[in-house]
């Protein structure tokens, strides 16, 4: 039984979606998509939201941001995953996720569900952790090296 809920792995095509300033954050932002799958406009605004009206109070919370962080709009198989990251005092990623299932109105409750990430978002934490070793836990931290460092995934 619990063979049929594991699916096969195939790779899914990572879209670089530029870089959005929502102040105090500056957030690298991708895409990647199920097959058959696209990012539309409201999905868009909907990760705008998040990040607006969500995720900066509890960057404002923790405290001690670095001001840098990257975002995943990821349309998956059975619902839309957004899943926004910034860093704190100097090497440590908080997340926040939002999950909405295409087939209702309400996301989630990811406060109570302990996921953190699938296996291809897995991919691109892992792409955007070495991007900050390599150009902010230096001698003389880049920011703009930061955000201009994107996984080695993207395909489009």
């Amino acid at each position: 039984m619990r063979d049929q809920l594991v699916e096969e792995y195939r790779p899914r095509p990572v879209s670089n979606l530029g870089t959005w300033e929502i102040n105090p954050l500056q957030i690298k932002v991708y895409g990647l998509l199920y097959e058959g799958k696209n990012i539309t406009q409201d999905m868009l605004a909907t990760a705008r939201s998040f990040l607006k009206d969500d995720v900066l109070a509890h960057v404002a919370a923790e405290g001690e941001d670095n001001g840098l962080g990257f975002i995943i709009i990821h349309p998956g198989s059975r619902g839309i995953t957004i899943s926004a990251h910034w860093w704190i005092q100097g090497s440590v990623l908080c997340q926040r996720n939002y999950r909405k299932l295409y087939d209702v109105q309400e996301p989630m409750d990811t406060v109570k569900r302990p996921v953190i990430a699938c296996v291809w978002e897995l991919a691109i934490i892992n792409d955007e952790q070495v991007a900050w070793r390599e150009t902010m836990m230096t001698p003389e931290p880049n920011h703009a090296a930061y955000l201009k460092y994107r996984t080695g995934l993207l395909v489009t």
